[in-house]
């Protein structure tokens, strides 16, 4: 189960792969104002001695941009111009250019393992990733295949005759490792952290949000995606007019599910996540679903109680279990049967399912080549063991060692910060060190690997591998139930370009796949590391202390550590940062499409803290280098390269239907104002730049934001 609390830095697979909501197999992160350069030019700079440094390449500045008046871009139009997003892709920047050479490591390994499965040792991860690949990769067994390997499931689905029977169905397919209308796995308690409890969670939708099922304005996607249901129950041989008939009724099935469903926004609040029951309570909740019966069911021991996370979306899912007409329930049990099995089955089911999600709500004109599809599948099935494999191939001990020096040193900067705002009390103050104090960073892989030596990997089952992989998931999860929280574990694979914090362990993450170039460079100078991986720590450390982490303490617990007063100072500070990113819009010929402040606050008070973090730690690093300080690369001095950096961290571009999507959907800014947005609120940016009042890039002094 995805973890809701979970904030990595951005989301580094496109929203078309994973908007299947019920799915296990969802497949998976921009003096003078004329002064848009250096002081110096780069031609004047090019024989410099320091030039061998370089680390960036300033031929794709583009100097016909004031940097003072759109700093993104004077750094990305160029690249952005000459990097068209590619016809597989829905958008195209850093984070992707990063994560497609992640994906051709990977696929060398996978490739080698599978020619070699059948002589690699038993049971041995290359073994078994190299039998899933190559399955995977058998289109013509798939596709003889058919849908042969769902019919069991849509059998059982026509068997159903009653509530009773819909809810022992759900509870069975949740067994073997399918998640129907809502969600179940561990987390930690959000009142004694120390210990995992059980997690029931809202899902079931196969559209983005509530809104889409809600809102006129989304007539045209709700008719697209009914005609997509229908396509996808005709290619198991149901008739054009039934499969009308049911595709209607899985629509008006899932309005219900969705009137009672929370927005993005109302989900980032912790009250929205955490729902302490007993088994008892919860029945009482749902009196047509015995809870009882299901953790039985998936041989989990719920002593004093669990999380009944939305009781208003499971009160509306037992009002349907009880009066829901049975055929409704086997159209929509049906449909995202279908649907979650889609990826893994032959080319028909595969082609309609991206024709909705990747063409209709992404606006991406092709599909990925099928490498990269299955390879999206190994790492939803097996992603840590592939992930052993690809530290072994390409993160070296001295990257993680660089690395970090360089946490160590943005932590340390976050507290200096911390002990000097002005406008905490020294009570909040202590509370705040406090939770820093206690702050885990985990850099590259886990110190401790998973055992999959009860996961069965066969040759030529593709499908079959992939539902054993899920089960065998499932269980490895629900064994935490009950037991110590592990701050050692990992929530995202080493080879994951991106990075996280987890309020609920107050741990901060780095897989090695972000610690590389333009993020992270082994041996480049310090002002391009803390303008690039330097602020990604930064960011990270900050979301301890946004509007969500500064509600969890240093042990993960769910608790105010803030005196009224400071709280509502706090408050003040964020809400003119929410405001100014309600007044962005970032999509061209769409004024009335504006960046949701309140959904993407936690971002963005993590962008503005990490940066000016991340800087600090950059004049300190300068101090105990003086040899460095004061010297240019190609023209720029060291705070001109950092904030370079940060801003090609975010350059990019996006079709204009998934802009809109992530406009609703995504709890990041757009990646251009990513780029613009913390650093227009910054004295540093406007002095390296000699920037002055008025100019776009210096926000007015009433309008600045000064958080952490």
């Amino acid at each position: 189960m995805t973890k809701p609390y979970m904030k990595p830095i951005a989301l580094a697979v496109s929203l078309a792969l994973s908007l299947s909501a019920c799915g296990k197999h969802e497949q998976a992160e921009q003096a003078p104002a004329a002064s848009s350069t250096a002081p110096a030019a780069a031609s004047t700079t090019a024989a410099a001695p320091a030039a061998p440094k370089s680390v960036f390449d300033i031929s794709e500045l583009d100097n016909g941009i004031q940097a003072c008046q759109d700093f993104n871009g004077f750094v990305n139009a160029k690249w952005v111009a000459a990097n068209p997003i590619p016809n597989d892709r829905s958008r195209w920047g850093a984070f992707d250019k990063l994560a497609d050479d992640s994906l051709n490591t990977q696929h060398e390994i996978v490739d080698a393992a599978a020619k070699d499965a059948a002589n690699a040792k038993a049971g041995s991860i290359e073994q078994k990733i190299g039998y899933l690949y190559a399955a995977g990769m058998d289109d013509a067994a798939i596709e003889k295949a058919g849908f042969d390997p769902i019919k069991p499931k849509l059998d059982a689905i026509a068997a159903l005759k009653s509530g009773k029977d819909v809810a022992d169905y759900i509870t069975k397919s949740f067994a073997d490792g399918d998640m129907q209308v809502f969600q179940f796995g561990s987390g930690a308690d959000f009142k004694d952290a120390k210990m995992q409890i059980g997690y029931v969670y809202q899902n079931g939708l196969g559209l983005p949000t509530k809104d889409y099922y809600l809102d006129p304005k989304y007539q045209e996607i709700r008719d697209a995606y009914v005609a997509h249901i229908a396509q996808a129950l005709q290619l198991t041989g149901v008739s054009e007019a039934d499969a009308k008939k049911q595709a209607g009724q899985v629509l008006a099935f899932e309005t219900e599910l969705a009137k009672a469903s929370l927005a993005p926004v109302e989900l980032r609040k912790p009250e929205n996540q955490y729902h302490f029951v007993s088994v008892k309570d919860a029945d009482k909740v749902t009196p047509h679903f015995n809870w009882d019966d299901f953790f039985k069911a998936q041989g989990v021991t719920i002593d004093k109680g669990f999380s009944l996370s939305q009781p208003k979306f499971f009160a509306e899912f037992d009002k349907l279990l009880a009066s829901g007409p049975i055929d409704q329930w086997q159209a929509y049990l049906r449909y995202h049967t279908i649907d979650d099995a889609s990826p893994f089955l032959s080319k028909a089911f595969q082609d309609n399912k991206f024709d909705f999600y990747g063409k209709t709500l992404a606006g991406q004109p092709e599909q990925k080549p099928r490498w990269k599809r299955v390879l999206g599948g190994v790492n939803e099935s097996m992603g840590e063991a592939l992930g052993q494999l690809y530290v072994a191939k390409v993160f070296t001990p001295e990257a993680k060692d660089r690395a970090k020096e360089l946490v160590d040193n943005v932590r340390n900067a976050l507290k200096a910060r911390i002990q000097n705002l002005d406008w905490m009390s020294d009570e909040t103050k202590a509370k705040a060190i406090a939770k820093w104090d206690t702050f885990l960073p985990k850099i590259g892989y886990p110190d401790k690997w998973r055992d999959w030596s009860g996961l069965d990997v066969k040759p030529g089952d593709y499908y079959g591998n992939v539902e054993a992989a899920a089960k065998f998931n499932y269980q490895y999860d629900l064994a935490k139930i009950g037991k110590p929280t592990d701050r050692l574990e990992w929530g995202m694979t080493p080879q994951t370009v991106n990075a996280y914090y987890n309020p609920t362990d107050n741990t901060i993450n780095f897989p090695a796949a972000i610690l590389q170039p333009p993020f992270f460079y082994a041996n480049g100078d310090d002002a391009i590391n803390y303008g690039g991986i330097g602020a990604v720590i930064g960011h990270e450390a900050s979301h301890g202390f946004d509007d969500e982490g500064s509600q969890f303490d240093g042990e993960g617990n769910n608790v105010n550590w803030w005196t009224k007063d400071d709280k509502a100072k706090f408050e003040a500070r964020t809400a003119k940062l929410v405001q100014q990113f309600n007044d962005y819009t970032p999509i061209k010929d769409k004024p009335d499409a504006h960046v949701n402040g309140e959904l993407t606050l936690g971002e963005n008070i993590a962008d503005l803290g990490g940066l000016n973090v991340a800087y600090d730690a950059l004049q300190e690093a300068l101090k105990k280098n003086p040899q460095e300080a004061g010297e240019k690369i190609d023209g720029y001095s060291e705070d001109q390269r950092f904030f370079l950096s940060w801003a090609r961290v975010w350059r990019g571009s996006v079709r204009e239907k998934e802009a809109l999507l992530r406009l609703n959907t995504d709890p990041h800014a757009p990646a251009s104002l990513r780029a613009i947005g913390a650093p227009s609120n910054m004295e540093a940016f406007a002095s390296a730049y000699q920037c002055k009042p008025g100019d776009a890039m210096v926000r007015p002094t009433d309008k600045q934001v000064k958080i952490w």
